[in-house]
This record gives C-alpha cells, sequence and structure tokens, in this order.
C-alpha cells in the first residue's frame, strides 16, 4: 500500500497537462518502475478526426498586488493558472482582470481546475474567498508560458502473453495536482503490471499511459486495434467511496467479468453512455471495442471533482489498494476464463479410477471441488464459459477453474479455442 500512495505523492506536485515536460516527467517516473517505450507525437500530425495541437509548457505565474504580495501563486498550487494559458505580462485594474479568473462561488475555498486546450487565451483559478479580498488593484500579471510546435508525449508497458490478443488498461496522464483523477489511476496501473510481470498471463496486457481524448485518439490512429479483445479505462482510483463499473458499449466479456468479481464488494454497476473518460473513445462506433471503466466514485461525481480539494488527503492507500485487488480479481478471471469441450459426456465419467477424488483427501474444501467437478463435465458443450458455469452453479470462479485444469488433465476436457 505504500508504495501506491508514495508514488500519487511524488507525482503530485509535477503540473501536466495533455502535452509537454509534465507528461515526459511524469513518465520519467513510471519509467523507474516499469520499462516503457514513450512516443512523441510531432505537432500537425493528424490523428482521426483530431490534429496534435501545440506543445504547452509553463515556468512562472501569478497575480501581485502593489504591496509586492503574490495574492495569486502558480508556485503554490499549479491549478492557480487556466491550463494552456497563452503567456501574458502587464499591469491591470481588477475590472480588466476579472474576467479572466475562475472561481467556484458555491465551493468558496476551493480552486477549480480549468482549461482551454483549443482555444488561444489565458486565465487565472482561484478560491472565491481570495477574490473576494481583491482591491480595484492595481495588478501585475505574469504567466511566463510557451505555446509552440512540439510534441504530444504518451507511453506503453506491454507484458507479452501466451496469445497476442490484448487486454488494455488505459489511465490518463494530463491532469495537474489532482491526486483521484488521474495520479491513483497511474499508481493502481503501474502496480498492477508489477504484478503481471511475475507471472506467465494468456492475454498481453498493454497499459496506456496518455493525456485524454488526444491521447486515446492517437493512440487509435496509430495502432492495429483487431488484436484488442479485453479492457478497461482506471480512473479515481484513490476516493473512499464504493467501486464503479461501467459496462462497454457493444456488451463484452469483460463487462461479465466485473460484474462477477464485483458481487461480492460494495459497488455500482452502469450502463455504458458516451460520456467520462476515454472508454468512449475504445467503444466510438466506428472502433466498437470491448473496453469498460473502472473507477471508485464516478466521474464529476464527487464534490472535490476537478478542484484543489482533489488533494493528497482526499484519496487513501487503503482505497487504491482495494481498487488494485479488484484489477487483480478481473485479469484472474479474465485469463483462465475457457470454454472447454466434455470428452465423455455420455453419463457421468468415473473419476474415482482416475484419481481426481483420492487427489483431494485432506482439503477442507473437497465436497465444493468436487461439486465443481460435475458442474464443469455437465456445462463443458463448448458453449458455456467457466464464468457462466461459476454463476450458474454459484460457486467461486477460481474453484471452477482447478476444477477444470484437474479434468483437463486427466484427459476429460478439452479445451476450446476461440
Amino acid at each position: 500500500m505504500s508504495d501506491l500512495f508514495a508514488l500519487v505523492e511524488r507525482l503530485y506536485p509535477i503540473c501536466r497537462s495533455i502535452t509537454g515536460d509534465g507528461v515526459r516527467r511524469t513518465l520519467e517516473i513510471v519509467g523507474e518502475s516499469i520499462p516503457l517505450q514513450v512516443h512523441e507525437v510531432p505537432t500537425g500530425t493528424q490523428v482521426l478526426d483530431w490534429t496534435i495541437p501545440k506543445e504547452w509548457n509553463i515556468r512562472d505565474a501569478y497575480i501581485q498586488d502593489a504591496d509586492g504580495n503574490r495574492v495569486v501563486d502558480f508556485g503554490a498550487s499549479n491549478l492557480h493558472v487556466l491550463g494552456y494559458s497563452v503567456p501574458v505580462s502587464g499591469t491591470m485594474s481588477l475590472a480588466e482582470l476579472r474576467p479572466r479568473l475562475h472561481t467556484l462561488p458555491e465551493q468558496p475555498s476551493l480552486v477549480p481546475y480549468r482549461t482551454s486546450y483549443y482555444g488561444e487565451t489565458w486565465g487565472f483559478c482561484l478560491a472565491q474567498e481570495t477574490l473576494d479580498g481583491f482591491g480595484e488593484g492595481p495588478y501585475e500579471v505574469l504567466i511566463d508560458s510557451t505555446l509552440e510546435d512540439g510534441h504530444l508525449t504518451y507511453a506503453e508497458h506491454v507484458v507479452p502473453g501466451r496469445v497476442s490478443d490484448e487486454v488494455i488498461i488505459s489511465c490518463h496522464t494530463c491532469h495537474p495536482s489532482l491526486a483521484n483523477d488521474n495520479l491513483a489511476g497511474i499508481a493502481v496501473a503501474v502496480e498492477l503490471a508489477k504484478r503481471l510481470a511475475g507471472t506467465e498471463p494468456w492475454y498481453t496486457y498493454r497499459f496506456l499511459f496518455a493525456p485524454g481524448t488526444i491521447g486515446a485518439i492517437t493512440w487509435l490512429a496509430r495502432n492495429r486495434v483487431e488484436r484488442v479483445r479485453h479492457g478497461f479505462t482506471l480512473a479515481c482510483a484513490g476516493d473512499r467511496g464504493p467501486l464503479t463499473y461501467k459496462r462497454s458499449r457493444r456488451g463484452s466479456e469483460i463487462d461479465q467479468v466485473a460484474a462477477h468479481v464485483l458481487k461480492d464488494r460494495e459497488h455500482t454497476i452502469l450502463d455504458f453512455t458516451p460520456y467520462g473518460y476515454d472508454e468512449r473513445q475504445f467503444c466510438s462506433p466506428g472502433f466498437n471495442l470491448g473496453v469498460g471503466s473502472l473507477t471508485r466514485t464516478t466521474y464529476a461525481g464527487y464534490p472535490e471533482y476537478h478542484t484543489s480539494g482533489d488533494n493528497l488527503d482526499f484519496v487513501s492507500a487503503e482505497a487504491m489498494a482495494d481498487t488494485l485487488d479488484t484489477c487483480w480479481d478481473i485479469v484472474q478471471v479474465l485469463d483462465n476464463n475457457r470454454r472447454y469441450l466434455n470428452l465423455s459426456p455420455y453419463g457421468e465419467p468415473q473419476l474415482g479410477r482416475r484419481g481426481l477424488y483420492a487427489s483431494l483427501g485432506g482439503r477442507s474444501d473437497t465436497k465444493e471441488l468436487q461439486m465443481a467437478m460435475l458442474w464443469v463435465l455437465n456445462l463443458s458443450d463448448g458453449e458455456h464459459t467457466l464464468l457462466d458455469i461459476a454463476e450458474r452453479a454459484g460457486q467461486p470462479f477460481a474453484v471452477l477453474s482447478e476444477a477444470a485444469r484437474a479434468l483437463h488433465d486427466a484427459g476429460l476436457l478439452k479445451e476450446q479455442v476461440a
């Protein structure tokens, strides 16, 4: 658990956006834990219906009063600047400055997170209670930024499987100091990749670390997607709310797996909507991939969302660990969900002479595993997956999977190739 929170804590101060050095620094830190293939896509590159924008970087920004006090300071919080603000320097009255100031009157102590990626403008974000203390000015205003041709940066980490069919796990890297809405998802994805590294999975697992929307669109434009069999986006992974899974657009095996894993946890399952994280790009009708979304509290579903309230105190190592365990369970079911064909379907095969009953001696779950074998034999007709059988039998998937392996090794089952 400590590794999860430590990574969030380390990444939290970095100013990220959809492009720029903050994204690169974030990926450098992630790359200390898992090997990454980093991609740089030049400004102006056409990606589906979009174009890679100019690259934005920022060094400093502030609003300073006549006494030399920085009443709004980028150095205190990178949320204080409207994302993608063009450079500005000058002296202004409050009346001139006010149209450029963004607050949350209904949450007066919080600083909002705002951006303007595709329209060249500038602005500041601040707490309403700070703005209420402003005089008429004058104020010195500075945004020391650049917006120029550069690159969009994203990265991939691949865990090779026994087959080339892929499971994609995607998290976004474009938010600045927001602990739950992006950093917790990055931390969980990193730890999940590290767990998988010590296994020999069935599927190939591809982890995508990319800016929201434009990053997923760029990846989709540059890659063959027919190999993607399953996947989920991972965000809002560290708050204390219950888990939420949003189904894929087309309805797919990943949806069934997630529902099965979550049934013994406090959770919510939602139908697909074309709003939220990058599942909406993977599930756009031209691709229609089997990609769902896993969060705790939903997108925009908590008062601290896209505000300074989404800070290190808002997330917990325990919540991130629970999200990680849920992801691991989803991966384990997905990776072991097979269809089998009973090779002795006429009557019940004699299990005792094959040593299957004897092998259970002394186990506390002997009866459960015996019943699992009978269920697997009965429903292994090439049509039912192990997960189908687990749900019909009301038994844990892991027990059905163990039973299937024993029956397969005894020559009673043949695995069906999808």
